[in-house]
């Protein structure tokens, strides 16, 4: 068994006043968009969201295929390091993908590249961009390897959730070895309303 977590409790500020985890796109919730291009590869869904969300995003995951349960952040804008451990704390399973709630062009092919790549590590995690950055934000974890790497990071004072994650035993994706198994648009997120037209025109002019 194999879980899913999405990672939806930032504050949304360069969004406007609108909360854009539960934003219009295409007649979908963004939330949904990115919990749909999940759904063929997890058994299970972990949502880590603030209080407030979880109204919106429970409308949104109406009829999902899977099982969702929800787990809330300590404290609100505490950061994705801390929603990463709050969702992977809720896990039950072995591997998790851990997706921020605003990529709703998320590969599913490359998800099940990166479980592939877990096997026998504790982390599968890409590199991607003009500053090949990694991405933990969509990257698969050992999820009590994790969860524990997590923990020790906050009581260290560690906000960056890539300092953790390369504390374990991590499997690199990069270069031509990701462009092999990576579709571009994967790393595809939704920051502004702009980029949430973007992503609009982009569902009108071709199948994501």
């Amino acid at each position: 068994m194999v879980a899913g977590v999405l990672v939806c409790g930032g504050g949304s500020t360069r969004f406007g006043e609108a909360d854009k985890v539960c934003a219009d796109l295409a007649g979908r919730a963004l939330v949904r968009h990115v919990a749909d291009r999940i759904d063929p590869v997890v058994d299970a869904l972990v949502v880590n969201c603030r209080a407030s969300q979880q109204e919106c995003i429970e409308r949104a995951m109406a009829g999902y295929a899977h099982p969702v349960s929800y787990v809330y952040d300590e404290r609100e804008d505490a950061g994705p390091l801390h929603g990463i451990g709050r969702g992977l704390e809720a896990v039950d399973a072995t591997y998790a993908i851990v997706v921020a709630c605003d990529m709703p062009f998320v590969d599913p092919d490359f998800v099940r590249s990166l479980f592939e790549r877990a096997k026998s590590h504790d982390v599968a995690i890409p590199r991607h961009g003009e500053g090949n950055w990694y991405q933990p934000l969509q990257a698969v974890y050992r999820v009590e390897a994790m969860a524990l790497a997590v923990e020790e990071a906050l009581e260290s004072g560690v906000e960056r959730p890539i300092e953790p994650a390369l504390s374990l035993d991590a499997v690199i994706i990069e270069g031509d070895d990701l462009r092999a198994v990576a579709d571009e648009r994967t790393f595809y997120n939704v920051n502004t309303r702009e980029e949430l037209q973007r992503a609009q025109e982009i569902l009108r002019n071709c199948d994501p």
